[in-house]
């Protein structure tokens, strides 16, 4: 006998292969195993997806600081589970918008003559969801060794190691949330109003305890990290002016605008 995948020659009794340690199957394709394999891979308790999205929350310093330390294996590594992230996100998406679009509307939350704007900005970042979540994360990797300066930790690389981690597991939980307050009629707006500093204390939880600092360290060091975001996301809007007004878009809003009112 010999393995499907790397084609190691195999002994009878073998239920795994012991160069590329994959499982060996005797059995045909079946709907009944099929489903077996599925529960064994996203189902149980022990599986390796479900394990690092529980001690994110639990432990973010043994799953993050396993990867960067060298342990590669008891968890899902950071590029899986940051593609995990995009097409869980990219799922969700697609629910709301075909199912609970109504859910969607931001108008209540913009200020009068741009709900156009305000559209047009939602509809962006819809499309460019999956490359805006890859953008963020060398961004905030920037604002934290600003923030951290002084703790020479975590080097650049690193850093984006942990915030690919901690970008794909509010990604995860937001696109959970969204679904099911969507189902129930909740407003995407309110669900925004609320994750946003859930996910600020969910940030600094993890940064305390990947840097071990106590409670007045981190508590200084994420109003500082703040400023740094509304700062940087001040740049950001300019910057998207600036390209609004040399196409020609930002007039066009600015007629609309007026011809609303």
């Amino acid at each position: 006998m010999t393995c499907k995948n790397c084609d190691t020659s195999l002994s009878a009794e073998s239920d795994f292969c012991h160069i590329c340690g994959a499982k060996v199957i005797r059995n045909r394709l079946t709907i009944k195993n099929l489903f077996e394999h599925f529960s064994e891979t996203f189902l149980n308790y022990d599986n390796k997806l479900l394990q690092t999205f529980i001690m994110l929350f639990k432990k973010p310093e043994d799953v993050i600081g396993s990867y960067i330390n060298g342990t590669r294996k008891k968890y899902v590594d950071v590029i899986s589970y940051f593609a995990i992230a995009i097409t869980v996100s990219g799922l969700y998406l697609f629910i709301l918008n075909n199912f609970f679009p109504k859910t969607l509307d931001y108008s209540m939350f913009a200020a009068a003559g741009q709900e156009e704007f305000n559209k047009k900005s939602i509809s962006f970042v819809q499309e460019y969801m999956s490359l805006l979540m890859m953008l963020y994360v060398p961004l905030y990797a920037v604002m934290a060794r600003m923030t951290f300066i002084g703790i020479k930790k975590f080097n650049f690389t690193e850093l984006l190691v942990v915030f690919l981690y901690l970008q794909a597991q509010m990604s995860i939980i937001t696109a959970i949330t969204s679904v099911l307050f969507s189902s129930v009629g909740i407003n995407q707006g309110i669900v925004s109003v609320v994750s946003i500093p859930l996910m600020i204390l969910y940030s600094a939880f993890c940064l305390k305890r990947l840097y071990n600092l106590n409670f007045r360290n981190i508590f200084l060091r994420t109003l500082l990290f703040l400023v740094i975001l509304g700062i940087t996301f001040f740049v950001i809007e300019i910057i998207m002016l600036g390209i609004m007004y040399s196409n020609g878009s930002l007039q066009e809003l600015i007629e609309a605008q007026k011809a609303a009112k």
